[in-house]
């Protein structure tokens, strides 16, 4: 039987030490660069910011994402103008 994606996921968030993060629940990476990363999760937009940050590990089948560096704040904000956009960053690179 085929997993459900969407709001039957669990949405988790693991941060160990500021330096490394385990986040479950992603419906998409949003956008990402060494200060910041955002992602688009079943709990709204979440903006963590920081330096040197690296995405480690990403598999969106999964919901699951990796992120390591200095993690200096982790934000919810709602995410009604992205999904109400249909597009996901790499749609947008590949255009």
């Amino acid at each position: 039987m085929e997993e459900k994606i969407g709001s039957n996921r669990q949405h988790k968030l693991i941060l160990q030490n500021r330096g490394k993060g385990n986040i479950t629940g992603i419906c998409d990476v949003v956008s990402f660069d060494e200060n910041a990363v955002v992602l688009d999760t079943d709990m709204g937009l979440l903006t963590i910011k920081g330096k040197e940050l690296h995405v480690s590990r990403l598999t969106l089948e999964k919901g699951e994402v990796d992120i390591e560096g200095t993690i200096d704040s982790m934000v919810y904000s709602s995410n009604e103008a992205l999904r109400k956009s249909g597009e996901s960053l790499f749609t947008r690179l590949f255009k």
